[in-house]
């Protein structure tokens, strides 16, 4: 006889089983889109999808962690939002990838929903084929298009150069060749001695004349070889060649890093010094490849990703392995900015005391070229730059003339305390300018202020 409660309980085991199954794949039935942007805004920092950073690579982590561990979402959704609570439960596999991965602390993600753990999964299953992405700085169609007849005429105009200097140098071969056939004559020597004659007359006569132009010739001559003097050791516009590739306009300008994030000594110290490689692997000990959309004409992705390999070569670094290999090698950089030893000058003062009224004054006296960092007013919009040059002349006048021009900051809490006195006397003194105190008024013209 047929036991149909049997039956029917198997049943519910059955559909039970089915719904439990289906929620399971519902579960990890996410957004890929969506898990996109989670994956960027929460896990790159450590992770990628096909190769190890800090953490493994996550592409296909649902089934892996099924495979070797035995675990399913579920696992995973516990794990992503607070992994230490599961390796503090005694979870074999848990501590398993802990270990594995030298023990760095992942990070925890209460935060997260389960729909979004859910649309990360999908993203790391099966992520979406990325999006051609156009490039900014690749140039039209037409304009190569145009460029070819630009080409075509500056070649012709060189042509035409060369042919018109080539005429040139055979006319004044004839001349000579004539000039050679008459000397042999009788005739031209009566001819040069009635010269000589005519031109030593002529000399007598206005003997004047020719020291005086003698005399302007000895100025300018005395005003050229000074001009030179006064100009060596000016290098504006120099920018050699580094032996790693850093381009400051993909950092500062793309990436909008904050100067001082590498250079800070210059809020702090006198000097702005050279970062050291430790402070470009703070980022790059995870970001092994460039891919950005900017791409500096005549580079492409594989030149930058070339440029980091400099990076782990100088510092041991094994991206493969994760750790230091403790064989490092020296960059030796070419230093840009250099002032002579009988120069004092302080960053930290300009940055930091100086950083409004600087600002303020280079705005005011270049407004069709504002800046918003202290730091460009010396050194240019080093934001825009790829390959870093010295962008003014650095010289005591350029100095001077800053400090005559720049109006202290009054609104400063220390200014205007210390130099409140001074303040009153100067409305007093020059009322059309209401008591403008620039720094020279302050001593910065002062010669031990930089010299001592």
């Amino acid at each position: 006889m047929i036991s149909w409660r049997k039956h029917y309980k198997q049943t519910l085991i059955a559909i039970g089983l089915l719904l439990s199954t289906s929620a399971s794949i519902y579960g990890q039935d996410g957004d890929p889109k969506n898990g996109e942007k989670l994956f960027k805004a929460n896990c790159t920092a450590c992770h990628a999808l096909d190769k190890q950073v800090v953490g493994p690579p996550l592409k296909g982590v649902v089934e892996r962690v099924k495979t070797e561990g035995g675990k399913d979402t579920a696992w995973l959704h516990k794990w992503i939002k607070n992994n230490k609570e599961v390796r503090a439960s005694g979870d074999e596999y848990a501590n398993k990838i802990f270990e594995k991965y030298n023990k760095a602390e992942m990070q925890l993600f209460p935060n997260l929903s389960d729909k979004d753990i859910d649309d990360i999964l999908a993203f790391t299953t099966n992520p979406p084929a990325p999006e051609p992405e156009k490039t900014a700085e690749t140039a039209p169609a037409g304009d190569a298009a145009a460029a070819a007849p630009a080409d075509k005429t500056t070649t012709n105009i060189v042509i035409i150069s060369l042919l018109a200097i080539a005429g040139l140098l055979v006319w004044i071969l004839i001349k000579l060749r004539q000039l050679v056939k008459l000397g042999q004559s009788e005739d031209l020597a009566g001819l040069n001695e009635t010269r000589v004659r005519s031109f030593s007359e002529i000399y007598q006569k206005y003997h004047y004349v020719g020291k005086g132009l003698l005399a302007i010739l000895a100025i300018l001559a005395t005003y050229g070889i000074w001009n030179w003097i006064m100009w060596i050791g000016v290098y504006k516009g120099y920018k050699p060649e580094q032996p790693i590739y850093f381009s400051h306009k993909i950092h500062a300008g793309e990436q909008k890093i904050d100067c001082q994030l590498c250079h800070s000594s210059a809020k702090y110290g006198k000097v702005s010094e050279i970062p050291s490689m430790n402070v470009c692997m703070n980022c790059h000990r995870t970001i092994s490849e460039y891919n950005g959309k900017y791409m500096e004409p005549g580079k492409d992705k594989a030149f930058y990703d070339g440029e980091i390999q400099k990076i782990y070569a100088a510092t041991g670094w094994d991206p493969a392995k994760q750790q230091y290999t403790g064989k490092t090698q020296p960059v030796e950089w070419t230093r840009i900015h250099n002032m002579p030893d009988f120069v004092y000058f302080n960053h930290s003062q300009h940055v930091v005391a100086g950083e409004q009224a600087i600002i303020n004054s280079f705005n005011k006296k270049n407004p069709n070229n504002k800046i918003d960092v202290v730091c460009k007013a010396c050194h240019g919009k080093i934001d825009t730059m790829n390959v870093v040059q010295m962008a003014n002349d650095f010289t005591m006048g350029w100095c001077i003339e800053c400090h005559r021009t720049t109006e202290i900051d009054m609104n400063n809490g220390y200014n205007k305390e210390y130099f409140k006195n001074l303040h009153d006397k100067l409305k007093k003194q020059y009322p059309k300018d209401g008591g403008k105190i620039t720094v020279d008024a302050i001593g910065g013209l002062e010669c031990g202020k930089c010299h001592y």
